[in-house]
């Protein structure tokens, strides 16, 4: 399993365009993918599980990856948070 923390810059927190793109990202990995905050886990294929955490700017999230892509899924998604969140 790989496992990454990020601190979301964007000033609106996790929103509905970057979320939806994010899940969409997500998605495009067989690996499982989750994203916690506070203790809690949501499946980050699911957007409503994503926007439920109400994640806003300076929180830190947690993302974790596991499966035969995860090495590759988790560098994407890294990147796509530094570069979207």
């Amino acid at each position: 399993m790989k496992t990454f923390h990020y601190v979301i810059q964007d000033k609106e927190g996790i929103h509905a365009r970057p979320a939806g793109e994010f899940v969409k990202a997500a998605k495009g990995f067989s690996s499982t993918v989750k994203v916690l905050k506070n203790g809690k886990a949501v499946d980050a294929k699911k957007i409503f599980g994503l926007m439920g955490l109400g994640v806003k700017q300076g929180e830190e999230i947690e993302v974790q990856v596991e499966g035969a892509d995860e090495e590759t899924a988790a560098a994407a998604l890294e990147t796509f948070l530094k570069e979207n969140l």
